[in-house]
């Protein structure tokens, strides 16, 4: 996918110090603590950690559905997050879209695929004929590579990468500049997954597309992303460039994630060690960690002894 020079590069996400909390406001749950990127238009962004981390809280946030306990959200300049005008919140709506990760959960089964990939145009300021409805379901479904007259179906009557091109054509249909991939492969079928990457890699070229891809894949996400943020129970503890990331991973966490990927020689596979990450190997009780660039555009969360150790580290290697 494409990746921007570093001189022309545009912010179009900006999250600053983000925390979001679920249950009551006397025992809180804090789901995302202090979480400070940003996603520079026309690059895919990638968000991994195993299940629980926070990531895909992260991405709801973003697109309004998970409300945020403190810090901003910044899309294109403007703050989206909080209490926002009907204008933006209009705005927002269009502008961003999100491909979930159970094709089947996310589509409304008592629904006809024509109701479900038309449903966002119905709320756009500009009301549309059912003709224009019409016609602008049959391009998307036809972008993504299904028939205009699958669109009197029910989603229960496809398959599972069916149903995720129908995801992907709701989105698609919106005419957006961002969108939050949540697992959009995980519950497809391995010779399925590619068609869907290729499909969503094809789209980021043709309509210069922005993604925030949410995985706990570090094999899909060397694929598809530019740059690769790692998150461990709600905290980003390392943000490099993909290969920068898979050549000098940092964080024990990084490290961690990065041993337990298959590898296709089966004598390098019984040979490898996997690396356990204990959390207890962190002494945060005097000196508190910050996010701190190691190399260039590679930062990682440490404190003063973690980042002199991790830079002996990188020099021995």
């Amino acid at each position: 996918m494409a990746v921007n020079n570093n001189e022309d590069k545009k912010v179009l996400v900006d999250v600053k110090n983000l925390t979001i909390q679920f249950g009551s406001h006397r025992h809180p749950f804090t789901a995302v603590d202090n979480a400070s990127f940003q996603i520079y238009k026309g690059e895919t962004f990638g968000l991994v950690g195993e299940s629980g981390s926070g990531k895909t809280t992260i991405g709801r946030a973003i697109i309004r559905i998970n409300p945020t306990a403190g810090g901003e959200i910044i899309y294109d300049g403007k703050k989206i997050n909080g209490k926002i005008s009907k204008e933006l919140d209009r705005e927002v709506t269009q502008k961003i879209q999100m491909i979930f990760q159970d094709p089947m959960a996310s589509l409304n089964e008592r629904a006809k695929v024509d109701y479900i990939v038309a449903e966002g145009l119905l709320n756009l300021p500009k009301k549309l004929t059912k003709e224009e409805r019409q016609r602008e379901v049959s391009e998307a479904l036809n972008s993504v590579g299904l028939l205009p007259e699958f669109a009197s179906r029910f989603p229960h009557e496809f398959s599972g990468g069916q149903r995720q091109r129908i995801g992907i054509a709701r989105a698609m249909v919106m005419r957006p500049e961002f969108i939050i991939a949540d697992e959009p492969i995980s519950a497809l079928d391995v010779s399925i997954r590619a068609q869907v990457l290729n499909l969503m890699a094809k789209f980021q070229r043709e309509y210069d597309l922005t993604y925030l891809f949410i995985s706990h894949d570090l094999s899909v996400m060397r694929f598809i992303c530019d740059r690769i943020c790692v998150i461990h129970k709600g905290v980003l503890v390392e943000l490099a460039e993909t290969e920068e990331l898979f050549a000098h991973p940092t964080h024990p966490y990084t490290q961690a994630l990065l041993s337990a990927i298959p590898m296709p020689d089966p004598v390098k596979e019984k040979k490898k060690v996997l690396k356990v990450y204990d959390r207890s190997c962190h002494d945060y009780s005097v000196d508190k960690p910050s996010w701190r660039e190691i190399r260039p555009s590679h930062f990682v969360w440490a404190n003063d002894p973690e980042f002199e150790k991790y830079k002996e580290e990188q020099c021995v290697e």
